[in-house]
C-alpha cells in the first residue's frame, strides 16, 4: 500500500499500473487538517456498542467453528483468567465495534491486535535487542486510530487490573498516547530513510531510560534483557525435545504439545517425513534467495502441534525442529495457521490470496527488523482441507512483560514504549505528515482517545462478565490451567 493510497483508500484498488502522485508536504498537510474539519479530534473519545449487533459471546462462537474443536476449550480457559486475558482473546469483537467508530479516513498497515503484549523485545538479524510489535496475525490496512485505540484499552484494563488509582491510570493513557503523537510528528519532519531505518534499540533505550528508572527497577531491566538474549533455539531444544533411540524428537506435553507421530499414529513414518520435507522446501521459496541456501544448511527431524498464545489457541499451530551442522545445532520453526484478518469484514479484503502471505507482507512492512526465516504455505492438513500458514523462528531472544507484574511508572514507561514503536510502523506505512498534522501538538486527540479507553474498559468488562455467565451455565465450555 502506497501513500497516496494510504491518504486516499479508493486509490487503493487503481490500476498499479498508473503512476503514484507525489503530493508536497504542504499538501499531505492540508489532508490532515481537511480529515480534522470532517472527524473532529475530539470525536475519537465517542463510542457506544449500536443495539442489535452480535454479543461478544455470539461472536466468539462464530469464530470458534473454524478452530480444532478440542483446544477451544483452552483458549476459553486462558480468556477467563481476567478480564485482560479475554482482552486479548476478543480482538475479533473489538474489531467490530471499531468499525462504528469515527476516523479521519488516513490509513495506514494496521498491526490489528495492538494490544500491550502484543509489543515486545527480541532479536534483530544483526543481533541486536530491538523493542517493536511483535504479532500480526490481523494485520490488514486501515484506520490507523483503531489500533491506537486497541493499545490504549489495553493499558487501561491492565491498569485496573493492577489496582491502579484513576489518577494513575489517566497518566498511563496520556503518556502512552503522547508517546504515538509525539513520535509521529517527529517522523513527519524526517527524511524518509531516516523514518525506514529507525529502530528501538535496547541498549541505547537503556542508557536514556536510566534516569526514570531507580536502581532496582534499573537491575531488573537488565536481568530480563539477559533472560530474554537466553530464549533462542538451543534453549527450546533443551526444553523441548529428549531422545528417542538415540535421536532427537519433540517431547509430547498433551494438550499443548502433541507430535505429530501422536496426532496421526496411522500415518506411516517415512511417507510423512517426505511430505514434510515437500513442504519446507515449498516454503523455502518464499524466502530471499541467501536465506534459501541457509535453510538448506538444515534437515527436518519431527514435527509438532503446540497451542499458543490466547487469541490464537484453536487455530493450527506447529513447531518443526531442523538440525544444522550436528546434533546439538537446533532450529525451530513455528507454523501458524493464518486465518481471514477479523477486519476483513470492515476494512476491506486482503490484496493477497495467501492469508500466510498477508501475514509476512505486513509483518514486514510494520516491523523495523523481522525473522530472516518468515514466510507463507498453502497445503492440506491432515483432515484433507486447504490452509494458509506463515513460518518464523519459534523463538529468538523473544520477551515481552507481564502486566500484572508491573507497577504504574513501570506501565506508563512501557505504554509510551508502544506508542513509539506503533508510530514508526504507521510512519512507514500511511502518510506520516497528513496524521502528525491531524494529531496536532497538543492534546486534544490524546484526552479524547483516553476517554474512548475507559469506555471500552467498561464495555469489556461487561462482555468478560457475559462470557464469564455463559461458561458457568455450560453454554461454552473453559479448560482452566493450561
Amino acid at each position: 500500500m502506497s501513500r497516496a493510497e494510504a491518504a486516499h483508500p479508493d486509490r487503493a484498488a487503481a490500476d498499479p499500473g498508473q503512476p503514484v502522485p507525489h503530493l508536497s508536504p504542504e499538501e499531505r498537510a492540508a489532508l490532515g487538517k481537511a480529515a480534522r474539519e470532517r472527524t473532529p479530534r475530539a470525536t475519537q473519545a465517542h463510542f457506544a456498542r449500536p443495539d442489535g449487533q452480535p454479543d461478544a459471546v455470539d461472536r466468539l462462537e462464530s469464530q470458534a467453528a473454524s478452530r480444532v474443536p478440542d483446544l477451544v476449550p483452552i483458549r476459553y480457559g486462558r480468556m477467563m483468567t481476567s478480564p485482560f486475558a479475554f482482552y486479548r482473546g476478543a480482538a475479533l469483537v473489538m474489531a467490530s465495534d471499531l468499525a462504528g467508530t469515527p476516523n479521519s479516513g488516513l490509513r495506514v498497515q494496521l498491526c490489528g491486535d495492538a494490544h500491550m503484549s502484543n509489543f515486545g523485545v527480541f532479536a534483530s538479524p544483526e543481533r541486536r535487542l530491538v523493542f517493536d510489535i511483535n504479532d500480526f496475525d490481523e494485520t490488514l490496512p486501515g484506520p490507523w486510530e483503531w489500533d491506537v485505540k486497541r493499545l490504549a484499552a489495553s493499558l487501561e484494563i491492565a491498569a485496573r487490573q493492577n489496582g491502579f488509582a484513576e489518577k494513575a491510570r489517566k497518566d498511563i493513557l496520556l503518556t502512552t498516547l503522547r508517546g504515538y503523537r509525539e513520535p509521529m510528528r517527529r517522523f513527519a519532519a524526517m527524511r524518509t530513510l531516516d523514518v525506514w531505518y529507525s529502530t528501538a534499540d535496547m541498549a541505547e533505550l537503556q542508557v536514556q531510560m536510566a534516569d526514570q528508572l531507580d536502581q532496582s527497577r534499573t537491575k531488573r531491566l537488565s536481568k530480563e534483557l539477559a533472560k530474554a538474549r537466553t530464549k533462542d533455539s538451543l534453549q527450546a531444544f533443551e526444553k523441548l525435545t529428549h531422545l528417542v533411540g538415540g535421536e532427537r524428537r519433540i517431547a509430547a506435553d498433551p494438550p499443548l504439545i502433541v507430535p505429530i507421530a501422536d496426532l496421526a499414529p496411522g500415518l506411516e513414518q517415512d511417507r510423512l517425513r517426505e511430505e514434510v520435507h515437500r513442504l519446507v522446501q515449498k516454503y523455502r521459496e518464499t524466502l530471499q534467495s541467501d536465506r534459501r541456501v541457509l535453510l538448506e544448511e538444515f534437515r527436518y527431524v519431527d514435527l509438532a502441534r503446540k497451542v499458543v498464545g490466547v487469541g490464537s489457541v484453536g487455530t493450527r499451530a506447529w513447531i518443526a525442529l531442523l538440525l544444522g551442522r550436528d546434533e546439538e545445532d537446533p532450529l525451530f520453526l513455528q507454523v501458524k495457521e493464518a486465518q481471514t484478518s477479523v477486519l476483513a469484514a470492515y476494512a476491506g479484503d486482503s490484496e493477497f490470496a495467501n492469508q500466510g502471505e498477508r501475514v509476512v507482507a505486513g509483518q514486514r512492512l510494520m516491523q523495523a527488523s523481522s525473522d530472516i526465516f518468515l514466510g507463507w504455505l498453502r497445503t492440506k492438513g491432515l483432515d484433507g482441507q486447504q490452509r494458509d500458514f506463515y513460518f518464523r523462528q519459534l523463538r529468538d531472544w523473544k520477551g515481552s512483560v507481564v502486566p500484572e507484574e508491573m507497577v504504574a511508572k513501570g506501565m506508563a514507561l512501557y505504554g509510551r514504549l508502544c506508542g513509539w514503536a506503533l508510530a514508526r510502523a504507521h510512519a512507514c506505512s500511511g502518510d506520516r505528515i497528513a496524521i502528525a498534522s491531524y494529531l496536532g501538538g497538543g492534546e486534544a486527540f490524546d484526552r479524547a482517545v483516553a476517554e474512548f479507553a475507559v469506555a471500552y474498559a467498561d464495555q469489556n468488562e461487561r462482555d468478560y462478565a457475559a462470557f464469564a455467565k455463559a461458561v458457568e451455565s455450560g453454554r461454552l465450555t473453559a479448560q482452566t490451567g493450561l
